[in-house]
């Protein structure tokens, strides 16, 4: 579905088009029209399908300039709420007189409060900085027309609902209240009573997600192998445009100087760049001018350039699902694509949880030798050789050059391969190190965690037909012993049943048989555990 079939302002559809935006995604196809309409919404999409221009298109739409909030976007951190307000202000650039104003914490008042007094009618912020306002009298929701709570699910993990109730309690009773989420929990459907009246419920299922066309590697090594590896690949495979996801702003930081110190045209993203300086690298990217875009997840959130050839996991990512938004980037428009994710150590453990989540098959890559590359070098300079003989093109004025060596009585096989090393000599500026484990006849021995993850995951396949979603995490001090400390003695099932226990910062999964699901998720549910609550519910079996 296009864009135009919406019937949108001209203004509107002109920044869409600037956008990139061609075609409307799943969520957006099926959001908008009933957004348009009125209509309250609960849309279920994962993070990275569209979710912020199908909310945000019906909302710009809507605003009619009286001088009040209009809008209220409520988002879970600092750099959605940015993300989110950037989109939107790209979206309405020529609506004349439309202001959008991001609020959040961690920095002072008086930007946001010189912007409020001069009047915005969109405001994008996190719930305790919008309550902050509320509190100061320094916000007013009265004439709010559209509410949108964006990541419900991830809002809810952190504490905030007593925040967006409060905050939602302070809208009159005729607005327009969305709830974005990447999950379907009780906590929505709880709100959702409160909150909307007959709301259309779109969930784009998972499977929407998967990724097609993308050849998936895996390659162990140690810690100090990575850019090494990462430049072999790159060179073995030369892609056009290729993107390196690291964990930290750090990571991407340190990366950067590394591969620009080695030759390779290379720049960073991350959430400590400014804007202008964000968009400066996006379009250098796009257009070509590097070749190789190393970001971190935060960052590359909402980015959609559609001839990345090449993904590489320089860090495994924290999360599974960042795995599938990551190598999505790649095999665009039904292009093919490849992915690389680099294993150390323990990482076996997580990426056996990342296969068993995206059901990806993962291949097994042996790391690249200096043989092997110097066997493509050779392979790449004798197919540029072949296919410019079988070009028609004047060679007159160097045929000239090579009777002249022939008369000196130098050799046509001796002129021909100092030819090709001067050809050899200049494609190749960048330098490659030999590593010891990789390099002299010895292979760098997969480790034994390998072997260990497969039969682990084996065991929980085999224990596990579903999987128990629990809403405390890390973060909340979880771990092994104390879920099944808390099966022992809260639920009937035995520890030989319980299968694999993934546990994450904000929330924990739990794999059990079918049979024993249901009576878990009623004996565990609303328990009193830490400082809350704790919320079960039954995931995908």
């Amino acid at each position: 579905m296009v864009f135009d079939e919406f019937q949108l302002s001209e203004e509107l559809l002109r920044g869409i088009l600037d956008m990139g935006f061609e075609e409307a995604s799943p969520i957006q196809a099926a959001s908008m029209a009933p957004l348009l309409e009125g209509r309250d919404v609960i849309g279920q999409a994962q993070t990275g399908t569209g979710k912020t221009a199908a909310f945000g298109i019906p909302m710009l739409e809507k605003v009619s300039y009286t001088g009040q909030v209009e809008g209220l976007i409520l988002a879970p951190t600092r750099e959605l709420c940015l993300q989110v307000a950037n989109e939107l202000i790209q979206l309405s650039k020529y609506k004349k007189n439309l202001h959008i104003l991001p609020v959040y914490g961690g920095t002072g008042y008086e930007r946001q409060l010189k912007a409020l007094k001069k009047g915005v009618q969109i405001v994008v912020g996190t719930p305790g900085r919008v309550m902050d306002h509320l509190r100061r009298g320094t916000l007013d929701l009265s004439g709010l027309k559209m509410a949108v709570l964006d990541e419900a699910d991830e809002m809810f993990a952190m504490g905030f609902r007593d925040d967006m109730k409060t905050i939602l309690d302070q809208t009159p009773e005729g607005r327009q209240t969305c709830f974005f989420s990447a999950t379907m929990g009780q906590e929505i459907k709880h709100f959702s009573k409160i909150f909307q009246r007959d709301p259309e419920v779109i969930q784009i299922k998972h499977k929407e997600l998967t990724v097609e066309n993308i050849q998936q590697y895996y390659l162990e090594m140690t810690r100090v192998m990575k850019t090494e590896i990462l430049t072999r690949l790159v060179d073995l495979y030369n892609p056009q445009l290729a993107m390196v996801f690291c964990n930290t702003k750090r990571g991407v930081d340190e990366l950067v100087s590394e591969l620009t110190a080695a030759g390779y045209s290379v720049d960073g993203l991350h959430g400590d760049l400014k804007q202008t300086q964000r968009d400066t690298v996006m379009r250098k990217f796009r257009e070509g001018v590097i070749d190789i875009l190393v970001a971190t997840d935060v960052a590359a959130r909402g980015i959609d350039v559609g001839n990345v050839d090449v993904v590489f996991n320089y860090d495994l990512p924290q999360d599974e699902e960042y795995y599938v938004h990551r190598i999505g980037r790649t095999a665009r428009a039904g292009r093919s694509g490849r992915a690389f994710t680099f294993v150390v150590g323990r990482d076996i453990y997580k990426l056996q949880d990342i296969m068993r989540y995206t059901k990806a098959e993962m291949e097994y890559m042996e790391l690249p030798t200096m043989a092997s590359l110097h066997e493509n070098a050779e392979a790449q300079l004798m197919d540029q050789i072949l296919s410019a003989l079988e070009k028609e093109q004047d060679l007159t004025k160097y045929k000239q050059v090579i009777d002249q060596l022939l008369n000196m009585q130098y050799g046509g096989v001796e002129i021909a391969a100092v030819l090709l090393k001067m050809v050899a000599d200049a494609r190749s500026s960048r330098s490659h190190k030999a590593l010891d484990q990789v390099d002299y006849g010895k292979k760098f021995r997969r480790s034994e965690l390998k072997k260990k993850g497969k039969e682990r995951g084996k065991k929980a396949r085999k224990r596990g037909d579903g999987s128990l979603y629990l809403s405390k995490g890390r973060k909340d001090g979880v771990s092994p012993k104390m879920i099944l400390a808390l099966f022992k003695k809260h639920t009937p099932i035995p520890k030989g049943a319980i299968g694999n226990i993934l546990i994450r910062d904000k929330y924990t999964l739990v794999d059990l048989p079918a049979k024993d699901l249901k009576a878990a998720q009623q004996q565990l549910d609303g328990l009193k555990v830490g400082r809350g609550k704790l919320h079960a519910e039954i995931r995908d079996q």
